[in-house]
C-alpha cells in the first residue's frame, strides 16, 4: 500500500493529533491567562500563538493579542490552514481518499467527528464556550483512535497511521518545552519561582502528563524532573521516549511486511541515538533549546524519509 493511500492515512493521523494538541494548547493559554492581570494575559496567549507557530497568520488579521481572538484563531479561522476546524476538514479529506484502505468504523468516527466539531465551531466561541469546544476536540480525537486501535489489522496501514501520529505528538512535546524557556518566562530570574512552578504545572496538564508525574515524584513540582519526565520516561504516551519507541516499532513493522529496511530505518536510528543513553543533566548541560531544535530537526528528518522513501507522492 504505497503512494497516495499511504500518503492519505500518514496525514490523516498527523492532522488528528495535530487538532488535539492545539486544543491541549488552548487549555494551557486559558489555564494561565485566568491567573494574570490584562497585560500579563496577552502576554499568556502570544506564547500560544508562537508555540502554535501561527504568528504570521495571526499578526495579518489582529494587532492585539485578545483572548477571545486568539483562541477563534486557533480553533476556526477559515484562513488559518492550520485552524482546528481546517484540521479536522483535512483529516476527513484524508480519510474519504483512503476509505478503500480503512474499516468503515474509522470512517465513521472521522466522519460524525467532522460533522460535531464543524457544527461547533461554525460560529465564534466565546469565553463561556471554549472549556466545552476545547474537551470535545480532544473527546472526539480520542474516539477516532480507538475506532483505528479497535478495528484495523496491524498492516503497513495501521503501521503509517502510527507512525504520522507519534511523529506529531513528539514535534508538540518538543515545541512547548523549548518555548517554555524562550516565550512563556519574561526573564530568566524567574526560573524557579513561584510563577515557573505554576507554568510548568500548566504544560505538564496541557500534555495530559500532570496526575501521572506527580504519581511517580509525590506530588513534588520540579523542573528538572518535569523535563526529564516528558523527554527521557518512555512510560509516559506523550514523552519524546515514547514516541520514538513507537514509530521505531512501527518502522520494523514496515521492513518485516516488506521485507527491506529503507533510508529512513537509518534516520530513525540516527535520531535514536540522541536519545539513548541520556540522562537529563546532559541533555541541559548541553543546553536545552538546542537539544530540542535537534529533536524538532531530526524528527522532520524522519517524516521526509518516510514520505520519501515510501513513495507518497506517486
Amino acid at each position: 500500500m504505497l503512494g497516495r493511500s499511504a500518503n492519505a492515512v500518514f496525514w490523516m493521523f498527523r492532522y488528528l493529533e495535530r487538532a488535539e494538541n492545539l486544543a491541549r494548547l488552548l487549555d494551557t493559554g486559558f489555564r494561565m491567562a485566568l491567573t494574570r492581570d490584562h497585560l500579563t494575559a496577552e502576554e499568556e496567549w502570544r506564547s500560544v500563538i508562537e508555540t502554535a507557530g501561527m504568528r504570521d497568520s495571526y499578526q495579518e488579521q489582529h494587532g492585539t493579542y485578545a483572548g477571545i481572538q486568539v483562541w477563534n484563531h486557533i480553533l476556526r479561522d477559515r484562513d488559518n490552514p492550520n485552524s482546528i476546524r481546517s484540521l479536522i476538514g483535512a483529516v476527513r479529506s484524508n480519510a474519504r481518499s483512503a476509505r478503500n484502505v480503512i474499516t468503515s468504523e474509522l470512517w465513521e468516527a472521522v466522519n460524525e467527528s467532522y460533522l460535531q466539531l464543524n457544527d461547533l465551531l461554525a460560529r465564534p466561541v466565546n469565553q463561556s464556550g471554549l472549556a466545552d469546544a476545547i474537551n470535545t476536540v480532544k473527546r472526539e480525537s480520542t474516539l477516532v483512535r480507538g475506532a483505528m486501535d479497535g478495528s484495523m489489522l496491524r498492516n503497513d496501514i495501521y503501521n503509517f497511521a502510527r507512525i504520522g501520529s507519534f511523529i506529531e505528538r513528539a514535534d508538540n512535546t518538543a515545541r512547548i518545552l523549548d518555548v517554555k524557556y524562550y516565550v512563556l518566562l519574561p526573564s530568566l530570574s524567574y526560573v524557579g519561582s513561584s510563577l515557573d512552578n505554576v507554568q510548568w504545572e500548566t504544560i505538564l496538564r496541557s500534555l495530559g502528563a500532570e496526575r501521572a508525574y506527580r504519581w511517580l515524584n509525590a506530588g513534588q513540582l520540579d523542573a528538572r524532573g518535569i523535563a526529564d519526565f516528558l523527554i527521557l520516561d518512555g512510560r509516559f504516551p506523550r514523552s519524546l521516549s515514547f514516541c520514538y519507541s513507537k514509530i521505531r516499532s512501527n518502522l520494523h513493522s514496515l521492513a518485516l511486511q516488506y521485507g527491506e529496511e529503507v533510508h529512513a530505518h537509518e534516520v530513525m536510528r540516527n535520531a535514536d541515538l540522541k536519545l539513548q543513553d541520556k540522562d537529563i543533566d546532559l541533555v541541559i548541560d548541553m543546553g536545552l533549546h538546542e537539544f530540542l531544535s535537534d529533536f524538532i530537526a531530526c524528527n522532520n528528518d524522519i517524516a521526509r524519509a518516510v514520505e520519501t522513501d515510501y513513495r507518497f507522492t506517486d
